[in-house]
């Protein structure tokens, strides 16, 4: 956590390099107390990357090239659970895996949050792959997993989004984080075999990897106040949102920024 930094403002070179450091130490960064529009918002990530704009709000209502809303809210603005659909939120994922080139940092900002619940967990893959022993290490150097929208729910090939249809993309099971040098495990929801393996036997083992690297010991959950923003690295990270609260009665709403990335490797 930091303190002391109005992310409304222009950052300092002083305060975007401390907000750097700590988010390659420590992973996930968090900020309370804060409040921002959605162009400022955008500024704050934007200092550490380019912002991707949501294509899919282009031509809807929603303010294009600025943070895009996530909510559990219908078109009607009325609470919905959307918990059990197997491409929602509330799975382990990392952001866009579907992408040839996937955001480096998601930017989350909390607008209105249940009375209590509603929480992210983050699972490091960093710290579950260097736990996994050396014989699975070899046993999974060098395979690719195959990534598309749609995976989640089991479909057979790549759906149609509101982006129109994403390809399969494959990037690497292990991949190395482009500033620090660490491995990790790249899987989670999105993900849909082992490029080259039996379908069943890729899912088995996209499946147990998942089970270790997000058992408790590298699992940090964030309970949300209103004001807080969390700007957290994909490369190395999984998330989810915990529906422990009344969902059916009681907005979540928060504003997400993403940064471009670089091609897996």
């Amino acid at each position: 956590m930091i303190d002391g930094v109005d992310l409304s403002q222009p950052l300092s070179r002083a305060e975007a390099d401390l907000i750097r450091t700590a988010f390659l130490h420590h992973h996930v960064v968090v900020f309370h107390g804060q409040t921002l529009s959605r162009e400022q918002h955008f500024a704050f990530a934007a200092n550490f990357g380019e912002v991707e704009h949501s294509a899919v709000h282009k031509h809807k209502t929603k303010r294009y090239g600025v943070a895009h809303v996530i909510s559990n809210l219908d078109s009607d603005g009325k609470p919905v659970d959307r918990s059990a659909s197997p491409v929602s939120n509330y799975n382990w994922h990392t952001d866009k895996p579907y992408y040839r080139v996937p955001p480096m940092m998601t930017a989350l900002y909390a607008v209105e949050v249940p009375s209590r619940g509603g929480d992210t967990e983050f699972a490091n893959t960093a710290m579950a792959y260097s736990a996994l022993s050396p014989d699975v290490k070899r046993r999974i150097a060098g395979l690719r997993v195959v990534f598309y929208w749609g995976a989640g729910y089991g479909a057979a090939e790549p759906q149609i989004t509101g982006s129109g249809i994403l390809g399969a993309v494959d990037h690497p099971l292990v991949r190395t984080h482009p500033e620090t040098g660490t491995k990790a495990l790249y899987i989670g929801n999105h993900s849909s075999h082992i490029l080259g393996w039996p379908p069943a036997a890729g899912r088995a083992l996209l499946d147990n990897l998942l089970v270790h690297a997000t058992q408790p010991e590298f699992v940090y959950t964030h309970r949300w106040r209103s004001g807080d923003l969390i700007m957290w690295d994909n490369r190395c990270l999984l998330h989810r949102a915990v529906a422990n609260f009344d969902v059916n009665n009681e907005h979540r709403i928060l504003h997400r920024t993403v940064v471009r990335g670089t091609v897996p490797f």
